[in-house]
């Protein structure tokens, strides 16, 4: 028969054993973690959110693309008084498929726009488009807006965050 004390000293014992396994198992996990080239894609409407989902994502250890015109949203407004407005897109087009072709993941950023919930854009959604052709892992932050491209958009297999960033992997 134990005593009480002797009891308590094994329970002890047990409790610093799963200890020390579950530090192994973290430190493991950490290690065969790999970090990823995230391509941040969203409306110019939310760019104002970029800067501190970016810093999160690269405390996590990824690495971040901006949007093409993060440094100038007025860029597209400037192409259309300049008359350029067909040039500016197909090179802002280019620069999106030469961005995914070189990243692991796309995280689209989709939130309220003009009373649209989860808004995702034209261009956006031709970036997702990029992103699912070439094989790449799709991340939305919110769930698929209702709307004319939900079909096409569930077709991609986008995993939902709901704000979570370490549910990207």
């Amino acid at each position: 028969m134990h005593d009480d004390n002797t009891a308590n000293n094994g329970e002890g014992f047990r409790k610093f054993l799963i200890f020390l396994f579950v530090d192994y198992v973290l430190e493991y996990l950490s290690d065969i973690m790999v970090s990823m080239k995230i391509f941040i894609i969203c409306s110019k409407a939310f760019y104002d959110k970029v800067p501190p989902i970016k810093k999160e994502l690269e405390e996590m250890g990824h690495e971040t693309i901006l949007p093409n015109s993060l440094d100038n949203p007025d860029s597209e407004k400037e192409a259309w008084q300049s008359g350029n407005h067909a040039e500016f897109k197909s090179r802002m087009y280019q620069e999106s498929r030469d961005k995914v072709s070189n990243i692991d993941a796309v995280l689209t950023l989709n939130f309220e726009k003009n009373g649209v919930k989860n808004y995702i854009g034209g261009c956006t959604f031709l970036e997702l488009y990029d992103a699912f052709m070439l094989g790449k892992k799709i991340y939305l932050w919110n769930d698929i807006p209702e709307g004319i491209l939900f079909d096409e958009i569930h077709g991609f297999a986008p995993i939902t965050i709901h704000g979570d960033l370490k549910k990207i992997f």
